[in-house]
């Protein structure tokens, strides 16, 4: 599925960073639309327009606790000389039998309750003397200690305009407005929205699901004993972090070791759980490098020319590469090289957009913007290639961030942004002009 058949690529071609990006986001597509209950939905992105059933609110409501009163009956009140008005009843919110207030009456009402027939407004308790005869209070006696609050007099001490205090239906949204329209990514507020108005579940792009493997016989779990030789594995972790927060549903493979038909049979294993497979390591010109060994010769069942394509790029770091689809589903395989910097680099120039592509989202890169570049010596970068630096990025100016070396993770964790420094520039004097990809 690869369109990578259709270049004249012969072994030793040089893809640049471009060509490369172009043949993933070509092979890859976003999944097909699912139904999913809402909270399930979180984070996917919408494939329909979703219309409002019911208005919201679906009624008027008080937006106070207070009384419900006839402009008339309050007008000129006063404290000197208030209104005096009957209470009638309580209405609650959530009360389906609503009382009627008529001339010289009142009825208590809670925040949320329905305007009862017959009132115009609501009067705050505050503006009341809360029917004790005294004068104005802070709040309202719960029910339970204070029933006879629901009848006898009330005193109100301030007039209240027509609709005051009052929500009218359909002031949030009404009947037949757009909710959300397609393309949405589903948060909090929209699931909220979509609570509101009664939808239980949305068609929507699921998240993808990612598995990350790790290859190495020197590689140990962490908290585990290292011996001479081994290392801890970090790559599985961190790109589980980063596909999960590019948005993915993100299974994290304990690291393979060095064996051929091991990696095989461990990735078709996984394929059943798999939108897309990431692996680190392996891809190299070395005598263990186990990924290129295993896949290099597995083709795509049923597609032509498809399989796995082992490339070097024309990039600092992240030369090594491999891409393609695997197994009956055809399901799009990234190959990055075993060097921590090396491989957090190419998730996010390669496997993030992936990523996004396969979640239906329309805004697949990372932001990118302009900086001043602030340095002790100037930088140096190779021909011919793209070199790709780990920088400190604030109020438009960068300051790069450890050395130029593929194994120095403590200062990608103390980076926020990547200096790119393009092919044709050998070298970068601080106070020049760079462009920056913001990682977060």
């Amino acid at each position: 599925m690869s369109t990578a058949a259709t270049r004249a690529t012969g072994q030793d071609h040089l893809w640049s960073v471009t060509e490369h990006l172009e043949d993933i986001l070509a092979t890859v597509r976003p999944l097909d639309p699912i139904q999913l209950q809402i909270l399930d939905a979180q984070g996917c992105v919408l494939v329909e327009d979703v219309m409002v059933p019911v208005s919201l609110p679906p009624f008027d409501n008080s937006s106070m606790d207070g009384y419900a009163v006839r402009v008339a009956d309050v007008a000129g009140a006063s404290e000197e000389y208030p209104a005096v008005l009957t209470v009638v009843g309580d209405v609650a919110a959530g009360q389906s039998e609503l009382l009627h207030v008529g001339p010289g009456q009142t009825a208590r009402i809670m925040t949320g309750a329905p305007l009862p027939p017959g009132a115009e407004a609501v009067v705050p308790v505050e503006w009341t003397d809360g029917g004790l005869g005294e004068g104005p209070v802070s709040g309202m006696r719960a029910r339970s200690t204070s029933p006879e609050g629901a009848s006898g007099q009330v005193h109100v001490h301030r007039p209240a305009g027509a609709r005051a205090h009052v929500r009218a239906k359909g002031s949030d949204v009404n009947a037949g407005d757009r909710a959300l329209s397609a393309g949405t990514v589903l948060g909090p507020p929209q699931i909220g929205l979509l609570a509101a108005i009664g939808r239980g579940t949305v068609r929507v792009r699921p998240r993808p699901r990612v598995v990350v493997m790790s290859t190495g016989s020197e590689l140990v779990q962490p908290d585990g004993e290292l011996e001479n030789g081994q290392i801890y594995d970090s790559n599985s972790f961190a790109l589980c972090a980063a596909a999960r927060d590019a948005g993915a549903i993100a299974y994290r493979v304990g690291a393979v070791a060095d064996d051929a038909e091991t990696l095989r049979a461990t990735i078709e294993d996984q394929l059943i759980r798999a939108d897309l497979v990431v692996t680190t390591g392996g891809v190299s010109v070395g005598a263990y490098d186990v990924v290129k060994e295993a896949l290099s010769s597995v083709g795509d069942e049923d597609e032509a020319g498809g399989g796995i394509e082992f490339r070097k790029l024309a990039m600092q770091p992240g030369k090594p590469q491999g891409f393609g689809t695997i197994g009956p589903d055809h399901t799009p395989l990234l190959a990055l090289p075993g060097n921590p910097v090396s491989s957090y680099v190419s998730f996010e120039l390669f496997v993030r957009p992936a990523i996004r592509t396969l979640a239906g989202l329309d805004d697949v890169h990372r932001p990118t913007t302009r900086a001043t570049l602030r340095t002790d010596k100037s930088l140096t970068s190779p021909g011919g290639r793209r070199q790709f630096l780990r920088g400190r990025y604030a109020d438009g100016e960068v300051t790069p961030v450890g050395g130029a070396g593929s194994h120095l993770i403590a200062a990608l964790a103390h980076a926020n942004a990547l200096i790119v420094v393009p092919e044709s520039v050998e070298s970068v004097e601080s106070g020049t002009e760079v462009d920056v990809v913001l990682l977060g």
